[in-house]
């Protein structure tokens, strides 16, 4: 299992840096972010829980996501702490609090759960779930307030 631990934190030091690149005007290496993910994966955010393939459409969101983050004055996103739960030989829950600045000395702390498959050797993420982060980020002024609702 020690073996596991280490590969898990390999892995999101890896994904990590990924981030920091971008952020940093390098582009984003699309191959290495779809690589991280299994064929299937799934998210549970506030807005419900969803699926999708690891395939060219997915490769073509990964940019938008990432100029997303920079188009809200995203300076920095970086791995806080990594607590990892062995659920069995070929898996694991990570959870990952998430330290991100921006622009205006902003910073907002979060935490996502990754859960994670060996099925092919490799730590792959097939599932995540994630607090409000939209909520968030309207709270700090980063994205507009929703419409009151009528």
């Amino acid at each position: 299992m020690k073996n596991r631990q280490q590969q898990i934190q390999q892995f999101f030091a890896d994904y990590e840096q990924r981030f920091r690149e971008v952020l940093e005007g390098k582009p984003v290496d699309v191959d290495a972010t779809a690589a991280a993910f299994a064929d299937y994966f799934v998210q549970s955010v506030p807005g419900g829980v969803t699926g999708g393939k690891n395939d060219e459409k997915f490769k073509e969101q990964i940019p938008a996501g990432n100029d997303f983050y920079k188009s809200i004055g995203t300076q920095s996103m970086k791995i806080g702490s990594l607590h990892v739960t062995p659920l069995d030989e070929l898996h694991a829950i990570a959870k990952v609090h998430w330290l991100s600045t921006y622009k205006g000395d902003i910073n907002i702390g979060f935490d996502v759960f990754y859960i994670l498959t060996f099925a092919s050797g490799q730590p792959k993420i097939f599932a995540f779930i994630t607090g409000d982060e939209q909520k968030v980020l309207r709270e700090k002024g980063l994205l507009p307030q929703e419409p009151a609702a009528s």
